[in-house]
């Protein structure tokens, strides 16, 4: 059991470093795009920053060792003019250091923000490209956490990429080849034992605080999507006085953030003294090897601060290696969560001939229509019906037989798995999916509305709409008296959702939304069957006006806002079981009749 552990972690230990390869080669192109000059002329430039700094930053100390050996001597004038000048050449040189740094910052500065809002939007498209079954199945909270920590990481590691882990190694490299030089190949050699022990450990402890973070990371998305599903069923919490049962599930969930987060907490500082301890033993070694060289008459005093010096700057590096690699390894676990989105293929996709549809007759056909959600459950199951243009068709049935199914199909949310849908001929899947949406008008059972004013709301049907056109679409919707009446007009903020307005009144912000994109397809998703019987009858004049000229797909609930259909058809489990005017499946007495008496008894009751 033991060695069956040992081989699945280490495989995932392969399968983390090959993600944080794939990682780098995808963010690799950010910093030398073909076609963007501008870029790499900063990123050259900041290079040659970069090695200016680095160079004047080697040299300094010896400038320091002149002046110490200067002091050192008799105080004859001239030398201690020379340590006078010495002094001044080593500030500035560290000036110049610092300069070069802040140079290189502020060059490279505009290439890391341009990679991170690129990235950014190509996640953002990326996201609303994924399918209905993939958004379905994701939870809202937990998915914007994962683009945010992958985001913020995209500057951080394009910065440290270039300015970290390879400007270390120049200078330690550089500082070596002094100390050997200068002094003695033992340096070199405990300067080496020193980087080699302090590296190794740094790397081993920041792989275990790496698996500690994926786990802080869980629990953190976890306790964000609880926060933000609870706050998006507000009305559902309160329903059901379950506010203390929500805030006892959040707690759960932050504790066992709390937990992981300690574990990381408590990680670090062992990997901090660690850090101190190995390279506080090598500075000691080194000073002593230094002192007694100095007592030996072999190095003088600056050459005993020169040494000093060079340790401490291998030092500080150092320490930054640590913070360093541990952030680049969080980093790419949280942009390895973020490429994994990226990855996920499109399930719904346009072909690489895909043409606009052209909708001239607004013909809608379903040929032997197959379909399901779960490969082990059918919902739709060899369909056929056709919608001549601009006619009105409805489609009833019990919950479960498929309905709002046909509508999903039509919009392309997800491709039907046999038969075809055609729109005057055209095959959906043969037409780009943008052109298909703009085609189709959909009022769906409850209309969600952005967090934002009434005019932007029904502003969206139709980018550029111009306040005459909002107002127009507003009256056809029937809605435009009830928005004047209110104190701010078009201005008033309808809340998240649109809980600031009614069932009726979000209903008709929708419909008037939906006329104002002025589609020649129109689906009507149980549009109604969330309002009162009042209600019902103002929508239902709303969408008859909506549907003047159109080709009308209306899937109910309640039968009575259908009876004016030119057509009805009726599913069962899947299949068309009946069809035709509402009179005539009434004479039938068949499936259609049964719905209609049993929603008749209903509303008496009511």
């Amino acid at each position: 059991m033991a060695q069956w552990h040992t081989a699945s972690d280490e495989e995932l230990a392969r399968n983390e470093q090959r993600s944080g390869w794939r990682t780098v080669r995808k963010v690799a192109p950010y910093l030398w795009p073909k076609d963007q000059a501008w870029v790499k002329y900063r990123v050259v430039l900041a290079m040659l920053a970069l090695l200016a700094s680095k160079a004047i930053a080697v040299y300094t100390p010896m400038l320091y060792k002149g002046a110490v050996d200067a002091l050192a001597e008799e105080a004859v004038s001239p030398l201690v003019l020379g340590a006078v000048g010495l002094t001044i050449a080593y500030g500035l040189a560290r000036l110049m250091a610092n300069g070069f740094q802040q140079l290189r910052d502020a060059v490279f500065a505009k290439v890391a923000q341009r990679a991170l809002r690129q990235l950014a939007l190509e996640t953002f498209e990326h996201i609303h490209r994924l399918s209905m079954r993939y958004h379905i199945t994701r939870k809202t909270g937990g998915l914007s956490r994962i683009i945010e920590r992958g985001v913020k990481g995209v500057e951080f590691l394009l910065r440290f990429m270039l300015f970290s882990i390879g400007p270390l190694i120049l200078e330690l490299l550089l500082i070596g080849v002094i100390l050997a030089v200068v002094f003695d190949i033992w340096y070199l050699v405990v300067v080496a034992v020193t980087i080699g022990t302090y590296v190794a450990f740094t790397f081993k402890v920041t792989e275990w605080r790496v698996k500690l973070r994926r786990q802080m990371n869980d629990q953190d998305t976890d306790a964000n999507q609880k926060a933000i599903d609870s706050l998006l069923n507000f009305e559902t919490v309160k329903y059901f006085g379950a506010e203390k049962r929500e805030a006892a599930r959040y707690d759960a969930a932050m504790a066992g953030y709390e937990e992981a987060a300690l574990k990381t907490s408590y990680s670090l500082a062992f990997l901090n003294f660690g850090q101190s301890f190995l390279i506080t033993t090598g500075l000691v070694v080194v000073m002593v090897m230094a002192a007694n060289g100095v007592e030996n008459g072999t190095l003088t005093v600056g050459d005993f601060v020169m040494v000093n010096a060079y340790m401490i700057q291998i030092t500080m590096p150092l320490n930054f290696l640590g913070t360093v690699y541990r952030e680049i390894r969080q980093s790419l676990v949280d942009m390895g969560e973020m490429f994994d989105l990226l990855g996920q293929p499109s399930e719904v996709s346009d072909k690489p001939d895909a043409k606009p549809v052209d909708v001239s007759k607004g013909r809608i056909e379903l040929d032997s229509v197959a379909f399901g959600y779960d490969p082990e459950r059918a919902i739709l199951k060899g369909v056929s019906l056709t919608v001549e243009g601009g006619k009105t068709v409805a489609i009833v049935g019990a919950s479960g037989s498929g309905k709002s199914t046909i509508g999903r199909l039509l919009f392309r949310f997800y491709d039907v798995q046999g038969g075809a849908l055609r729109i005057d001929g055209q095959d959906v899947r043969d037409v780009t999916q943008e052109s298909l949406h703009d085609a189709i008008g959909v009022v769906p059972q409850d209309t969600v509305l952005f967090n934002d004013t009434i005019r932007y709301n029904i502003a969206y049907g139709r980018d550029g709409a111009t306040e005459d056109d909002i107002i127009a679409a507003a009256k056809a919707a029937q809605i435009h008296d009830f928005i004047a009446s209110l104190p701010e007009g078009y201005e008033t903020a309808v809340g998240e959702r649109g809980l600031k307005l009614s069932g009726g009144e979000k209903q008709r912000v929708g419909i008037a939304r939906t006329l104002l994109k002025n589609p020649p397809l129109l689906l009507l998703d149980e549009a109604t069957s969330a309002l009162d019987t009042e209600t019902e009858q103002d929508i239902k004049e709303a969408l008859a006006h909506a549907g003047q000229g159109r080709t009308v797909i209306t899937i109910a609930h309640r039968l009575s806002t259908i009876a004016e259909a030119d057509r009805i058809v009726v599913l069962e489990n899947g299949e068309v079981v009946e069809e035709g005017t509402h009179s005539d499946l009434l004479d039938r007495r068949g499936r259609y009749a049964q719905l209609w008496q049993r929603q008749l008894s209903e509303d008496a009751v009511g």
